[in-house]
């Protein structure tokens, strides 16, 4: 009996055995089956207009193939994206188009054929495009841009003459003709003043040439500010949401107004709205416009909520000051990362910026201006450091212009974060930052340029 009972279960094994074989093979089929491929899905979309160019950035979870064509009579710009398909995000982007944007009239987006979309710019003038794509950085995915710049931009010096507002406000001071200044005092009043002084009317001796080594004289006073971050770099983001770009923007266009109430200086801002500019071009902005001095704005962050303080810093040519302005500084670079650059148009800029070597002389210049300023930041806030700091910050490399960056606060601080967002605070340490200015050109009158008068 036991023989048989062995010999009837063998068939039942050699089934079981053929039914495991047959599911492991349909397992087996399944997994190596190809499944269809899952269309590439846009996230975002987002549009910066400013007078500069026009960027348009759609955020999506891969990378995409993508060309682009302009087409004239009138003027257009067509993108196709392949691996794609229409969706309500994409769709949005007909409706963030502003009236007012300065390149782009509307925008057009349909589906070209299947797994390729097509937008079509339909622009308000000659463009020259730049159509890139960014790798994952931060809390951002794939992104591609699409810069939108004039074919003929305008020139920098112009625009700054034409947006002067002291060209309003003191119509009978011709902006580009000051009249003689005498030198300094040797211990100027803490407000000093750079200002044009009376006409002498005492005989004067005929041979006295115009170019008397004593006689001094005030020429135009071009300042550069630079609200840092911007567009698709927010900077640092206080507890509260609010955002360094905002809040340095606001304290900027402050400073501004103040500093164009004098009639002999004038303001030119790298970025006067929300949009964002390359560390490198922010330079190239300022020694086009030949400033004197480049002063860029930030508001602080860190990984501690508790730190807290005003900061001022200078370029260094030996490393930095201390381990906070290194991170910090390494910080501020990566902005280009964050903001999004051209690396085919990127490298040239910043090659040409970087072709002369920041001197001595220009890092001597900004301790000297830093030091001014930081002095009478220290009368409104506490200061993070009791003299300036210096790093190798590369928006502070102009070799020929003084160059300084002001932390006005810590943004991470909740404390600070409330002070950056008041207005009053703002107006304090605008008014705190031109002290400091005026005092040190009242003890270091620029060298005569070009613009002598």
């Amino acid at each position: 009996m036991p023989r048989s009972t062995e010999i009837r279960s063998q068939p039942v094994k050699s089934k079981t055995r053929r039914t495991i074989i047959k599911a492991g093979g349909a397992l087996f089929v399944s997994v190596v089956t190809p499944l269809p491929a899952l269309a590439s899905q846009i996230l975002a979309v987002r549009v910066w207009p400013s007078e500069d160019y026009t960027r348009v950035t759609l955020e999506n979870d891969s990378d995409l193939k993508v060309t682009h064509f302009v087409v004239k009579n009138p003027e257009r710009l067509v993108v196709d994206i392949e691996g794609i398909d229409l969706n309500s995000t994409l769709k949005d982007l007909v409706a963030k188009i502003q009236p007012n944007d300065p390149y782009i009239k509307q925008v057009r987006v349909g589906q070209n054929r299947p797994s390729v979309v097509r937008l079509v710019f339909d622009l308000k003038d000659e463009i020259k495009p730049q159509v890139f794509t960014l790798a994952p950085v931060g809390e951002y995915k794939y992104r591609f841009v699409i810069d939108l710049y004039p074919a003929a931009p305008q020139d920098p010096i112009a625009a700054l003459i034409q947006k002067g507002e002291w060209n309003k406000e003191n119509p009978a001071t011709p902006p580009l003709a000051q009249a003689p200044v005498a030198p300094p005092k040797p211990d100027p009043a803490p407000l000093a003043e750079i200002k044009p002084q009376p006409e002498d009317k005492t005989e004067r001796n005929p041979k006295v040439v115009p170019d008397e080594p004593r006689m001094q004289l005030t020429r135009m006073i071009t300042i550069a500010l630079d609200p840092g971050h911007g567009g698709e770099d927010p900077g640092a983001t206080g507890a509260r949401g609010n955002r360094e770009k905002d809040v340095v923007l606001s304290i900027a266009k402050r400073l501004k107004r103040k500093i164009e109430q004098y009639p002999n200086m004038r303001v030119m801002l790298t970025r006067d709205a929300d949009f964002f500019v390359p560390l490198g071009q922010r330079v190239v902005k300022a020694r086009k416009v030949q400033a004197d001095l480049f002063v860029s704005i930030h508001a602080d962050a860190f990984v501690q909520p508790t730190a807290r303080g005003s900061s001022v810093f200078a370029l260094s040519e030996k490393g930095a000051s201390s381990t906070a302005a290194r991170w910090l500084a390494n910080k501020e670079n990566s902005a280009d990362l964050i903001g999004g650059v051209n690396i085919k148009t990127h490298d040239r800029q910043l090659a040409s910026v970087l072709l002369d070597l920041s001197t001595t002389a220009q890092i001597n210049d900004s301790l000297r201006v830093g030091n001014a300023v930081l002095k009478e930041i220290g009368g409104i806030n506490k200061l993070h450091k009791g003299a300036v700091e210096q790093a190798g910050f590369a928006v502070l490399k102009a070799p020929d212009i003084p160059s300084i960056l002001i932390e006005t606060a810590f943004i991470s601080n909740p404390e600070e974060e409330a002070k950056l967002t008041d207005e009053r605070y703002q107006e304090q340490m605008a008014d705190a930052i031109l002290t400091g200015i005026r005092n040190y050109f009242a003890k270091n009158p620029p060298l005569a340029k070009n613009r002598l008068t």
